[in-house]
């Protein structure tokens, strides 16, 4: 699936990540996110990411949802003492390339994964998840704050939708020149990059990736299917693969759109709601 990218700086050059033989073990990314029961989105959708990019996922467990193609119909957050259990057990003895972190419902959860992540020398993809595909909440609104102050300071990439960026920074994107603007706005929070992603608009799916100096306009074809579950976990997973193999930023989130955006066009129905994106659409 072609992705154009209007750039205006060079690509970085990626360090090697080539195998020196079947022992050597490959890139081990870390996802810290809530576990999807229907297996289109979360935990589920990031390990299923990581495998399609030859990496070894992990994972901290940071909710436990009842969810299926209609919806979230419960959720369950983790003890903050169990969330850092994992974490320090996964990060202390394996080691890791690259932190992807994904539903963190409450500011007690958001407050300490940010302090995990702050003590970890690798690249962190933040995907603020607020809302579920489905419209369902996935964030409490006291927890905003800490996402805000804690989180994005974290972030060498973060990654909202344009619901996301209105409810992290109040700004309503209906156009790219909005996107511009909300990119502005959520880098004063801290992060190094944000990609804005403009899939809500209409017309070509277009999303911005900026550190307020570089700017990247990356384009895809809209593809006209519904069965779009898991989107946003997924290309935050891809790019946090992608910068555990030693790609730049701008590479990282090139081979990621372009991931996401074949899984979409082979995105399948499962049950009688949203049906997730195809993880596997590159081996059938």
């Amino acid at each position: 699936m072609p992705i154009s990218a209007e750039s205006a700086a060079s690509a970085e050059s990626p360090e090697s990540a080539a195998s020196s033989g079947p022992a050597r073990a490959p890139a081990r990314v870390l996802t810290v996110a809530g576990s999807d029961s229907g297996g289109g989105a979360g935990i589920q959708a990031d390990l299923k990411t990581m495998l399609a990019f030859g990496v070894h996922g992990m994972s901290v467990l940071t909710a436990v949802t009842a969810q299926n193609s209609r919806g979230v119909q419960g959720a369950w957050e983790l003890p903050v003492e169990a969330v850092r259990a994992q974490y320090r057990s996964v990060v202390d003895d394996i080691g890791v390339q690259a932190v992807k972190t994904g539903m963190l419902s409450s500011a007690a959860l958001v407050e300490t994964v940010a302090e995990l992540l702050a003590e970890t020398t690798a690249p962190v993809v933040v995907d603020p998840v607020g809302v579920s595909k489905h419209g369902d909440a996935l964030l409490a609104a006291s927890a905003l704050d800490s996402v805000r102050k804690r989180l994005l300071p974290t972030a060498t990439v973060a990654t909202p939708n344009l619901d996301e960026v209105a409810q992290l920074t109040g700004v309503e994107v209906r156009d790219e020149s909005g996107m511009r603007r909300a990119a502005g706005a959520v880098l004063t929070f801290g992060p190094r990059w944000v990609l804005i992603k403009g899939g809500h608009l209409p017309g070509d799916a277009v999303d911005l990736l900026t550190d307020g100096s570089e700017e990247h306009w990356l384009r895809a074809p809209r593809h006209d299917n519904r069965h779009t579950h898991g989107t946003g976990c997924t290309l935050a997973s891809a790019i946090a693969a992608g910068l555990g193999t030693g790609r730049g930023v701008l590479e990282a989130v090139v081979a990621a759109k372009e991931y996401v955006t074949g899984a979409i066009a082979t995105g399948f129905a499962l049950g009688g709601g949203i049906g997730p994106v195809d993880h596997a659409w590159r081996f059938r």
